[in-house]
């Protein structure tokens, strides 16, 4: 009876508490996060606590921060998609062409669109159908996508988009709220309730934490990844539609660089980079985070290059940080 009553089942496990959960929780350190940059932004700068300035960070982040979205599935199964601003790149200069060929504003969005999807489902069936690894080929389709871009364009550049065609990257919903930032928040709710409430969230969960067992369970692994590489291509599609909207034109460097902020949005969420955890509320709490430094930087008129710099030094103390944070939390 004596044993029995000493059972370690006998003791609770601390971290069992809900409460206690949220409050170690990734999610609630990037709370405090925001927070605080944020309060230090509204001190940097008085231009910063206005309606319309705070409506202008929004279009700092959320075209990133769309393809984060994905590639946080993506990643969380083990690959990686580096191509995604090459994406935007050859999606935009294919819809500046067909604005040369008098296409309207539903034509070029199509166009947008199904060039990312279609540029997401190349990338699927390399690493799928060949087995080759996606760093490798997204490496490549990175530089092929833009190169083609520079081929056609050249020094050049795409104008003369038609006027209703700005509303997608200029529009406002209602009063402040832009377009692209509505579109973000409906995005991230979908994401949300696919990743974590459907079995189809729970098979990537568990294809990220052993492939190989998930593949002999009966999932299909490589149908479940060809669909994320679909969905990454489509959101960076839908990307290259707000930006070129957005900018009210093409260039081939446009988007240049997007892929690290992408990827740095994903890991600061707390996604793993080597696959099998993360959370959809993590990378949409992390996009407004860069969001606010990056614009809080801009207020103060410092570099873009200075900004490079720092969102560099970000993703690699951010792949470490989880690593430091989830030890800290065993101990306790």
């Amino acid at each position: 009876m004596s044993d029995a009553v000493h059972s370690p089942r006998t003791i609770p496990d601390r971290l069992d508490n809900p409460l206690r959960s949220a409050v170690l929780s990734w999610e609630a350190l990037l709370v405090i996060v925001a927070v605080a940059i944020f309060v230090i932004n509204s001190f940097a700068s008085p231009y910063f606590l206005n309606a319309w300035s705070l409506s202008d960070l929004t279009f700092n982040f959320t075209e990133k921060a769309l393809i984060a979205l994905a590639m946080a599935l993506l990643i969380i199964t083990g690959e990686i998609d580096l191509s995604v601003a090459a994406i935007i790149a050859l999606a935009s200069t294919l819809m500046g062409m067909a604005v040369q060929a008098g296409i309207d504003t539903p034509g070029l969005v199509a166009i947008g669109i199904l060039v990312g999807l279609g540029c997401g489902a190349f990338n699927g069936a390399m690493v799928t159908g060949l087995g080759l690894p996606s760093i490798v080929v997204t490496i490549g389709t990175m530089s092929l996508f833009r190169g083609i871009s520079y081929i056609i364009l050249g020094d050049q550049a795409y104008k003369g988009y038609p006027a209703d065609f700005a509303f997608f990257g200029q529009g406002y919903v209602w009063w402040v709220v832009s377009f692209e930032l509505v579109l973000f928040l409906v995005a991230a709710l979908i994401y949300g309730f696919l990743l974590h409430r459907t079995s189809f969230g729970r098979r990537i969960f568990a294809i990220g934490n052993n492939p190989v067992a998930t593949q002999f369970s009966g999932v299909r692994v490589g149908r479940i990844k060809f669909i994320l590489f679909c969905l990454t291509g489509l959101m960076a599609g839908i990307a290259s539609v707000l930006i070129t909207s957005r900018l009210g034109s093409t260039r081939p460097s446009i988007a240049q660089g997007y892929e690290l902020e992408v990827i740095t949005m994903v890991v600061l969420g707390g996604v793993s980079i080597l696959g099998g955890a993360g959370s959809i509320p993590g990378v949409v709490l992390a996009a407004f985070i860069m969001g606010l430094v990056t614009f809080g930087l801009g207020l103060l008129n410092v570099p873009g290059i200075v900004m490079s710099i720092f969102i560099g030094l970000l993703l690699i103390v951010v792949i470490a940080l989880p690593i430091v944070w989830n030890r800290f939390r065993m101990q306790r």
